[in-house]
């Protein structure tokens, strides 16, 4: 209960005296909760004129007054409300803040942060090579990511001590896998993968032992587990393909071409890229679409032409496979979806590949639109920022124009008919 007489308590919260507890709070929050140095207050009514005279013992007659809080704390002890400057702010109003305190306590445990990870690396195995001090400065000016408490973080920062250890301390085991590693060190199959903050730590600790660069695509980082025998997840991810023959005899190639001879679509993982001998025909066009409906259609209907799907967003084992069969001098021909996602992804791959586009013009598009319109095809509204064709200028005004967007569904026919055709 408050200890403030009632009618004293009426007073000190009146309107009069408002803005002096407000500015009084604020004081009192950054300077660490105490009652010294003071503050001014400007263009004051009748009423805050009145109501602070009272308060201070003294007439005020101007439209400002200085006030310093060391008075102001004796003048409410000796009144009626008998105390001091922060009890009574808490009396009238919710606890104070001690903001100087709270940052300090905060700078504490960000210290503490770099400091246990030096402790840590100071106990390790990891003692006398010269990489860890790099690593030690690079995460520190990188810093803690937001959202990350100081005690999260102390705890990320020890475990990827013990990962770095186990994959290059003295007594570095074999080849594993990246979720087994994970499993040990974090009780998580998943705490090693991309994006973590966890990864980051230990590819950067990596890369710095081995004088390599920090990748910035999922296929160097890869390729940067393999350099301490960590083999990653290579068989969730696939790529959808259809009608591929390479040359070679093992029976990895030959289970390509019996697919394609009984007009089998397939799911190419990366692990099968690490083994398989992609050798086709020299100059062979592959095409490429981006919906996997096009690819049902071709093996429905026994099309001849090799076919590439980048379902929707080409991921890397999608680019991966590309480069691959570009290395052995493939062509490639593109088809996707007539929005501007579908153009901006077209102007990946044919800037990539130097592609040739696949029905991608804009007489295609005014065609296609226009027979969908005449069959009483429900019209897909064309959404988002326009993307320009690098391939036909004129595609991207007339898109706009008619805003339309049209996925690949609606050439399906005239995509099959292509992919059916001997070369």
């Amino acid at each position: 209960m408050s200890t403030l007489p009632t009618a004293t308590r009426e007073w000190l919260t009146g309107p009069g005296l408002t803005r002096l507890w407000s500015s009084v709070r604020k004081r009192l929050e950054s300077n660490g909760v105490q009652a010294t140095g003071s503050l001014r207050l400007t263009a004051m009514n009748l009423q805050e004129r009145n109501d602070l005279s009272l308060l201070l013992g003294k007439p005020l007659t101007g439209a400002a007054v200085t006030v310093r809080l060391d008075m102001l704390d004796a003048r409410l002890r000796a009144s009626a409300a008998g105390l001091g400057l922060r009890q009574t702010l808490e009396e009238i109003g919710p606890p104070l803040a001690n903001r100087r305190a709270a940052r300090a306590d905060e700078t504490a445990r960000r210290e503490q942060v770099w400091s246990s990870l030096a402790s840590s690396l100071d106990a390790s195995p990891l003692v006398g090579q010269e990489w860890p001090q790099q690593w030690y400065d690079l995460v520190r000016r990188a810093g803690v990511p937001r959202g990350v408490t100081p005690e999260a973080a102390v705890w990320t920062l020890q475990q990827a001590v013990q990962i770095l250890t186990t994959l290059l301390g003295p007594e570095r085991g074999g080849a594993r896998g990246r979720g087994e590693l994970a499993a040990m060190a974090t009780g998580s199959a998943h705490g090693l993968d991309d994006g973590t903050w966890l990864a980051r730590l230990v590819q950067r600790g990596v890369a710095l032992a081995h004088g390599t660069e920090f990748p910035d695509n999922a296929a160097g980082r890869r390729a940067l587990w393999r350099l301490v025998s960590v083999t990653p997840d290579e068989v969730s991810s696939t790529v959808l393909t259809y009608g591929l023959r390479p040359e070679g005899e093992s029976w990895r190639e030959r289970a390509l071409r019996e697919r394609a001879e009984h007009h089998a679509e397939l799911h190419v993982t990366p692990r099968d890229l690490h083994d398989l001998q992609l050798q086709l025909p020299a100059a062979t066009l592959i095409h490429i679409c981006e919906n996997p409906r096009v690819v049902e259609a071709a093996a429905d209907a026994a099309c001849v032409q090799p076919l590439v799907c980048t379902s929707g967003s080409a991921a890397t084992v999608v680019f991966t496979l590309l480069d691959t069969l570009a290395a052995t001098g493939c062509r490639f021909a593109y088809h996707g979806d007539f929005d501007w996602p579908g153009i901006a992804l077209a102007n990946r791959v044919i800037r990539r590949y130097e592609a040739q586009p696949w029905r991608m013009s804009t007489a295609d598009y005014e065609h296609l639109a226009a027979r969908s319109q005449a069959e009483g095809t429900p019209q897909l509204a064309l959404a988002g920022q326009p993307v320009s064709a690098d391939w036909d200028p004129d595609l991207a005004p007339a898109m706009t124009a008619l805003g339309v967007a049209l996925h690949e569904e609606a050439t399906l026919d005239l995509l099959v008919a292509d992919l059916s055709r001997q070369t």
